[in-house]
């Protein structure tokens, strides 16, 4: 009775940890787990990102993120005439076709931070509905 019972415990173990590992991946295949938006957006920045050498950063075609704001909740992508199935192959394209840089593996820490810092703009407002930066004044007038 004693070995049926850890049979049976090591059995409910194995499938909780195939479970939580499944459960880890989205169709893209990258893991879910959070990324860092701070780290992303200094990718996102980085004209060198992934080894560009066009000399521009995705900032250049998404200034502050611009046009990026729906992005989180898309389940394909239409760039230049060309589907992509995720927010990950949207990335890599971007990246090949946009910057000329190599596309970075889909489970890596660089492709959850610049996910986690594109979802982070989901729902901000952009473009001429913007908030402009307050203008200095000068005191008196």
């Amino acid at each position: 009775m004693k070995k049926l019972t850890i049979v049976i415990v090591c059995m409910i173990a194995t499938g909780l940890l195939f479970t939580a590992a499944f459960a880890a991946h989205d169709v893209g295949g990258a893991a879910l787990a959070a990324g860092d938006a701070a780290k992303g957006k200094a990718l996102f920045n980085d004209a060198k990102f992934a080894g560009a050498t066009s000399g521009k950063s995705c900032n250049s075609c998404h200034p502050d993120g611009k046009g990026l704001e729906k992005a989180a909740d898309k389940k394909e992508f239409n760039i230049m005439g060309k589907k992509q199935n995720s927010l990950v192959e949207a990335v890599n394209f971007c990246i090949e076709m946009a910057i000329k840089g190599k596309p970075i593996d889909a489970t890596s820490n660089q492709m959850k931070d610049i996910v986690a810092y594109i979802k982070s703009l989901k729902g901000k407002t952009m473009g001429k509905d913007m908030p402009m930066k307050e203008k200095k004044q000068s005191p008196g007038y």
